[in-house]
């Protein structure tokens, strides 16, 4: 199976795909491509830009190709493992998958998800987190509740993986499902209510209020009040502050009581930078917030404006609110940017990564000069 990135919905998705194919987006539990795997028991390939092959491998022969965006069903999926060599489905004129060299064009009319621009990720997780929850649940046993919190809802709407920490805390299911990973802790006092994605080794710090839906990956450590928002993995937001309707990439830390605007004060809708306009579009939503790219962090107390963009291995400080739109490899905020030296954010991600016993790569290292040369901000 290889997950194909279709260019123009790549560029929605900037900044997060400038380090990734879409298909490793997380949305509702885990990735697209990890959807996949588990739809139609095959293992992803993936087929993106060059810079990003050596960290995400491509395959090449009579493969079945999907289109990287597209949110696995039952139904696609058994569409799919149907295809014959050669027949390519099809769905408003858009290639949503084919076997082979594609020749025979096999209509496509029933309902269907896909990515297309970067606030469906939060727009759609809802949807999506309860699908996964079902799947990854069916059949089995989850691991019990200890007597120390309160459960609001039906038990069949909680599943606890092996390993899990949960002392002390309220947890919600009426509202919707919520799952916690092998090896999560949720510490004393923690509110959360569903629908929840809590991914595996994460942990909820004292006191933390989690509103639906939301996910947090791998190796995230949340605090504060969170609405409605996405982290993709192995980031920090330890501390109170809040953050609504916004994705953040992985390898991000987000700086003591730093906050998002997720609403206007006149309640119009939310303007977000698109990097192919190279200029803000409508999103058409009232509720909007902040969209970081990998590795980029901010000191505490921030203030990010409704609807801000920030690149890959920013760095953002300082009193006020910065820009609505900061370029990758920005050093700076509301008084000015200038140039985060490559070198630098390299040591930096190196540092980073070696706490949580991950290495920064060769394949790492290309991406960073590449994301550097295309988006760094010009001082």
């Amino acid at each position: 199976m290889i997950l194909f990135d279709d260019p123009e919905t790549r560029i929605n998705l900037l900044p997060l795909t400038f380090t990734r194919p879409v298909a490793a987006l997380r949305i509702g539990i885990d990735t697209i491509a990890e959807k996949w795997e588990s739809f139609l028991g095959l293992k992803a390939a993936f087929q993106t830009e060059t810079y990003l092959q050596a960290k995400f491998p491509a395959s090449s022969g009579d493969d079945l190709y999907v289109e990287g965006a597209l949110l696995p069903n039952a139904s696609l999926a058994e569409a799919l493992l149907a295809l014959k060599e050669g027949e390519v489905l099809i769905a408003g004129g858009r290639r949503l998958a084919w076997r082979g060299t594609p020749q025979k064009e096999i209509p496509w009319n029933q309902p269907f998800q896909r990515i297309s621009n970067l606030w469906d990720l939060f727009m759609l997780n809802d949807t999506v987190l309860r699908a996964d929850f079902n799947r990854l649940t069916k059949g089995r046993q989850s691991a019990p509740l200890s007597s120390t919190n309160t459960l609001i809802g039906e038990a069949q709407n909680l599943f606890i993986e092996e390993g899990a920490v949960v002392e002390a805390s309220v947890l919600n299911v009426r509202s919707g499902p919520i799952y916690i990973g092998k090896g999560a802790e949720i510490m004393e006092g923690c509110l959360i209510r569903g629908p929840v994605a809590i991914g595996e080794g994460t942990q909820v710090k004292m006191g933390a209020k989690i509103y639906g839906a939301s996910t947090f990956g791998p190796q995230v450590r949340v605090g504060g009040e969170v609405n409605n928002s996405i982290m993709l993995g192995y980031c920090n937001k330890a501390h109170d502050g809040f953050l609504g309707h916004s994705v953040i990439g992985e390898w991000c830390n987000l700086g003591a009581d730093s906050n998002n605007s997720n609403l206007k004060n006149n309640y119009a809708t939310v303007k977000l930078y698109h990097y192919g306009k190279r200029a803000f579009i409508n999103t058409g939503l009232q509720f909007c917030g902040l969209f970081m790219g990998d590795h980029s962090k901010c000191g505490i107390n921030t203030m990010f404006n409704t609807g801000t963009v920030v690149g890959v291995s920013a760095n953002i400080f300082g009193s006020g609110f910065p820009r609505n739109f900061i370029p990758s490899f920005s050093w700076g905020g509301a008084q000015g940017f200038q140039t985060y030296r490559l070198e630098e954010a390299l040591a930096t991600a190196r540092r980073v990564m070696e706490r949580r016993h991950i290495p920064f790569t060769e394949a790492d290292e290309v991406i960073f000069a590449e994301v550097f040369a295309r988006d760094a901000f010009k001082s």
